[in-house]
């Protein structure tokens, strides 16, 4: 005989409560991002309150806009092609091409030599030197994979590089308006020496239309330098770990499509009639879509990766970053 409290053996869970907390987060995310979308909002501040978010209430919705912030970053860069002409972006991105892999070397030797001093372990201070050397986490994301990075590494890593590219957005517009530096100059500089291609676009965007034209090409043409790096680097790590049996031609290295069709939209302003007319609203849509990436990745920070960082690895890549900062500015001022 059936027992009559049978469909009582296992009750229903009790409701979820919604946490307070965690609707305020919600309401204030949707709040922060619409006014970043607003006249008010750039770049620098778009990046705060992303901060200020997550290490006071959190971003509750870190899991679903992780994704998306690649996405969006990638899009805006394609826009912001249309409003270039062809013949200034390869100007400018030829011209440094010289100067980007000396830098580049610079950055990777002397990351060796700070590793030593400071006692940073091998993965983390590969990632934090090529972050710093070519695009910041694009770059550590890339090297990550293709010398098997743990968990920690990748972590720690993009933690430097996030506190780093923070101070950049905020401090160099003031620096560069301090020295009087053009708006060519101030986009070849930004372009050589903040990490992140967001953080670039953002501070060049604050310092004027010039500035980011430059400086939009200049990291693009930078960015490019993740194919070799990585197969270099790659090729090295199989010989220490005595792995070389033939899988270096399995390295699977992500190459960075988006920068052709940056250089196909631009293509297309240059020479197909009646795209330069429309191009100002794609424009407008791209520093749009950059200043709300940007405080994506602000609201993507926590507490525990900050912590995680610990100041060796943070040191290191201030080094790193002082060192490519003052040289670049150097060569600028003097070129």
């Amino acid at each position: 005989m059936a027992n009559p409290n049978q469909h009582n053996a296992h009750p229903a869970p009790p409701a979820r409560v919604h946490d307070p907390r965690t609707i305020a987060a919600g309401a204030l995310f949707v709040l922060f991002g619409a006014f970043c979308l607003s006249a008010w909002g750039s770049p620098p501040l778009a990046l705060g309150l992303g901060v200020a978010l997550a290490l006071t209430l959190g971003n509750p919705f870190a899991a679903r806009t992780k994704p998306w912030v690649g996405t969006l970053l990638r899009c805006s860069v394609v826009l912001l092609g249309f409003g270039m002409d062809l013949p200034a972006v390869l100007h400018a991105g030829s011209s440094g091409a010289v100067f980007a892999a000396c830098t580049i070397a610079l950055t990777l030797g002397l990351a060796t030599w700070t590793r030593r001093l400071l006692g940073v372990d091998t993965q983390t201070s590969t990632l934090i030197a090529t972050g710093t050397a070519i695009c910041g986490g694009s770059a550590i994301a890339a090297v990550s994979g293709v010398i098997k990075a743990d968990h920690h590494a990748i972590t720690v890593s993009m933690g430097a590089v996030f506190v780093l590219n923070a101070i950049a957005l905020v401090l160099f517009p003031p620096i560069g308006h301090a020295l009087g530096l053009t708006q060519t100059q101030f986009g070849q500089w930004a372009g050589v020496a903040i990490h992140d291609v967001s953080s670039v676009v953002g501070a060049a965007q604050v310092y004027g239309r010039q500035a980011l034209e430059n400086a939009t090409a200049v990291k693009l043409s930078r960015t490019l330098w993740i194919i070799p790096i990585c197969l270099v680097i790659g090729w090295r790590h199989q010989i220490a770990t005595a792995s070389a049996d033939g899988a270096a031609s399995r390295l699977r290295v992500p190459i960075p499509w988006f920068i052709g069709l940056f250089l196909l939209a631009s293509v297309s302003r240059t020479f197909i009639p009646g795209v330069a007319d429309w191009s100002p609203g794609l424009v407008h849509a791209a520093k749009l879509g950059l200043t709300l990436t940007l405080f994506m990745i602000g609201a993507g920070m926590s507490r525990s990766v900050l912590v995680q960082t610990g100041w060796r690895p943070l040191i290191q890549g201030v080094i790193l970053w002082a060192v490519i900062s003052v040289v670049s500015l150097g060569a600028v001022l003097v070129i």
